[in-house]
């Protein structure tokens, strides 16, 4: 039998990775998956482990929208564009500020 992505990745969890990208990548699987509050979780505490992290605040913002959760979305995009910029993550910046720019009022 083999085992799921998400299962291999909860395993590294386990054993004490500190990779953010594992940690973005569950959020991915579950999110795939349809357990959008569990992958919201996941991008929420990969925050706090790791803010300097990127890509956690587009995916994180586009959770939050589908959740129906506007506030928490604003959030980490207006976050995330503060760290894509300290980060010269010029794409990033770019793919941050259309998001938010596309949440309604």
């Amino acid at each position: 039998m083999s085992r799921t992505r998400l299962e291999l990745l909860d395993e590294m969890i386990a054993k004490g990775t500190t990779d953010p990208f594992v940690y973005y990548a569950r959020a991915l699987e579950l999110r795939a998956d349809g357990a959008l509050e569990a992958a919201l979780a996941g991008l929420t505490d990969l925050r706090a482990r790791t803010p300097s992290y990127v890509p956690t605040y587009l995916m994180a913002g586009q959770v939050a929208e589908t959740l129906g959760r506007a506030e928490v979305a604003r959030d980490f995009l207006a976050a995330g564009i503060e760290v894509a910029r300290a980060a010269g993550d010029t794409r990033a910046l770019s793919e941050l500020r259309a998001a938010l720019d596309a949440l309604e009022p």
